[in-house]
């Protein structure tokens, strides 16, 4: 009975220590996830306009640029899977690891190759244990992203965008991450970056409304060619940062259901704890009335 009450309270013991431990992340990431959401917002209105730029000239101009047509030449594809760099947050990384592997099989049954980049050390991670080998691999600051990381991403697509099909070009470019809904919705998408599909595209016009009249100079070529890296950076740093806030209120969510678990068996433990206690005093008091019981009869 001793024993048992030892190993009880050690349990409760080494769950106090694990429960203050998922409480200080809970709290670091609840102190964090206000920034995240603030930098989603204040992004989004760059990423919106300057893909209405860059749809206007696709939509007023007869120009038939290479990066808005699609390419057919290498049968490649470019897959950048953006997942955290610390586990600790639910299935949030498992559920962007997951989509990525929906579509590589959806590419490989089109007669794709995928060309493999990763994000995040458990992305990274996962495509090593597989042995899979990666064209680009970013890790640090998942839950902070900055804009230098998105520059060197967007360039390293960018260049296996345009480079020719013998030197490992890709058709394709694809981005794999969360979307950032609210605090308790977040969901694993697929964004295709290039070829350039219009889906923001300049505003409709009512009927019986003139339609603009647009003029690019110095032309619609240099305007794309000017537009679109610029694009390709917002778009992915746009990506960034709501996988970011997403990360930051997985792990809160799971740090506040790991909590709530930890004083769940730590009750477990100490009832059963006070039950082992009781089974010992009632052993000793029954030894010492057997006890009393023999010496008044001899």
């Amino acid at each position: 009975m001793a024993g048992q009450q030892r190993v009880y309270r050690q349990r409760i013991r080494a769950t106090s220590s694990l429960k203050k431990i998922f409480r200080a992340m809970e709290l670091i990431a609840a102190s964090r996830i206000g920034k995240a959401r603030l930098r989603v917002e204040q992004a989004t209105p760059y990423t919106r306009a300057i893909t209405r730029a860059i749809s206007a000239v696709a939509t007023h101009s007869s120009v038939d640029h290479p990066l808005t047509t699609p390419r057919t030449d290498t049968g490649r594809a470019a897959v950048l899977v953006i997942s955290a760099d610390r586990g600790m947050a639910g299935a949030y990384s498992a559920n962007v690891i997951r989509e990525a592997e929906r579509l590589r099989g959806r590419l490989m049954a089109d007669g794709k190759e995928v060309v493999q980049f990763a994000a995040g050390r458990r992305a990274v991670s996962y495509f090593a244990f597989r042995r899979r080998e990666l064209a680009g691999q970013w890790t640090g600051g998942s839950d902070a992203p900055t804009r230098e990381t998105a520059r060197e991403m967007a360039r390293a697509l960018f260049a296996r965008f345009q480079a020719p099909a013998e030197e490992g070009g890709v058709d394709e470019i694809y981005i794999v991450g969360t979307r950032f809904v609210s605090m308790v919705t977040q969901q694993a998408q697929v964004l295709r970056l290039l070829p350039l599909e219009i889906v923001e595209g300049v505003e409709e016009v009512e009927e019986g409304e003139v339609q603009p009249l647009y003029d690019f100079e110095p032309s619609p070529e240099l305007v794309l060619d000017a537009l679109l890296p610029r694009y390709i950076e917002s778009r992915i740093f746009g990506s960034l940062l709501h996988c970011a806030a997403s990360e930051l209120a997985s792990r809160q969510r799971a740090m506040n259901t790991a909590t709530s678990n930890a004083e769940d068996i730590i009750r477990n433990y100490t009832r059963l704890a006070n039950q082992a206690r009781q089974a010992e005093i009632t052993q000793e008091i029954s030894e010492i009335v057997s006890g009393a019981d023999a010496l008044a009869a001899s």
